[in-house]
């Protein structure tokens, strides 16, 4: 039994129609006329819904209950696509902290530059200089981690492009 099924038969089993299913999920009634017809699967937090709304394992409702194991070479769209979809949250989590790093730091770099050119350099009674001579190198040393995080994660980003699409182009599902 296909996942669509197997949320119609859910559905049906609580003697709900698709607008009261839906009303209940807070979705619409084509999500789940497409749901049951194969068109679309739902994200994982519907699907989560659907398992505590209407007391069904998550086993049963994604896996297929008792045919989990299957020996078939047949493919689960379902598991598949929460694999793909925590696979794409887990990099676009990691991309996007990798950007906000990288910008830090170009900022960072940034404060030091403009502190450093406005601080006071002076002699003291005693003949010491004091000058906060630090804040170029540290500035310079911002500047470059700052930009080779940027550049890594844009090198990572059309890498894993190339991967999942074959070219460099925009990704297309």
């Amino acid at each position: 039994m296909e996942f669509g099924e197997r949320v119609k038969a859910v559905r049906t089993g609580a003697g709900l129609t698709q607008e009261q299913f839906a009303s209940r999920l807070g979705v619409t009634r084509q999500a789940v006329s497409n749901w049951e017809n194969g068109r679309n699967l739902p994200d994982i937090e519907v699907v989560i819904a659907i398992s505590q709304t209407f007391g069904v394992s998550l086993d049963e409702l994604i896996l297929g209950g008792e045919d989990m194991t299957r020996t078939t070479g047949e493919q689960n769209d379902m598991v598949d696509k929460l694999i793909r979809d925590g696979s794409e949250g887990r990099w676009m989590r990691m991309s996007l902290t990798m950007s906000i790093v990288g910008a830090v730091l170009i900022v960072v770099a940034a404060v030091l530059a403009v502190v450093a050119e406005n601080s006071v350099s002076y002699v003291d009674a005693s003949g010491m200089l004091h000058e906060d001579f630090w804040l170029v190198p540290v500035s310079y040393a911002c500047a470059a981690a700052g930009v080779l995080v940027v550049l890594a994660n844009f090198v990572a980003q059309l890498r894993r492009r190339k991967r999942l699409t074959g070219s460099y182009g925009p990704l297309g599902r």
